[in-house]
């Protein structure tokens, strides 16, 4: 029997609803509706954060198919691109004697140091060639600073520094900011740290993320960001 309110939900013997495309493997999104005040955040899926970039996120790339029904779902999107300066402060080429994952002491804090990545006008920059851009309404671009990184959308990593994101979506009137992309434990996760400081909802979809789990740094996200009230939750579960 199925659940009249629900379609897409199957009832078994136990009582328990549960979600067909928690069986079939892929979330059905057709029937999602959201508010009007609801936008959809597509953090950082560019070539070098995918399979054969200078710093892949594993698994980054299998995130676009969903990235893509998601976008078409939501009333609202905007994407953020990485956009880094030749030498930019964040790279451990920039740090005489350090390696890629080294730290260094920044003016701001305790900067990782990566591997170069998201040059400004190199193919790694590029969004992933699957993703589909249409339904951008804004691309904020970041880290273009050549003495700070950034990692969320919101703030330059001296908390300071803002992107002008939290002016644009206020001015659009939206309230509930939603999540997903590259990488879970570093920019998506300081995005939604920041949306909550702003004063927006923020809901991350788990399933549309993947982590670069730098020394337990998935699971200290997930721990951040419940202490921020942020909910993590799979697409399936949008749909339920």
């Amino acid at each position: 029997m199925t659940n009249p309110r629900r379609p897409w939900i199957r009832q078994y013997r136990t009582g328990v609803y549960i979600a067909l495309d928690d069986l079939l493997g892929e979330p059905i999104l057709a029937d999602l509706a959201f508010r009007q005040d609801d936008v959809l955040l597509v953090v950082d899926i560019q070539n070098d954060f995918c399979p054969g970039g200078t710093l892949a996120v594993p698994g980054g790339d299998q995130i676009v198919p969903l990235a893509n029904r998601l976008a078409e779902r939501f009333p609202h999107a905007v994407f953020t691109q990485d956009w880094h300066t030749p030498g930019h402060t964040s790279f451990a080429s920039a740090h005489p004697g350090k390696r890629p994952y080294d730290t260094a002491l920044a003016a701001y804090g305790e900067q990782v140091l990566w591997p170069d990545h998201c040059v400004q006008g190199t193919r790694g920059a590029e969004f992933h060639s699957g993703l589909d851009l249409r339904h951008a309404e804004l691309i904020v671009r970041k880290g273009f600073r050549p003495g700070i990184d950034s990692y969320s959308a919101f703030f330059e990593n001296d908390h300071a520094t803002c992107t002008g994101l939290s002016g644009y979506l206020r001015d659009r009137g939206f309230r509930h900011i939603y999540l997903c992309g590259l990488a879970f434990d570093f920019c998506v996760k300081w995005s939604a740290l920041d949306a909550r400081r702003e004063g927006f909802a923020a809901t991350v979809i788990e399933d549309g993320c993947r982590a670069i789990d730098l020394n337990g740094s998935a699971a200290a996200a997930r721990r951040e960001l419940a202490a921020a009230d942020v909910a993590i939750v799979t697409s399936a579960r949008l749909a339920a």
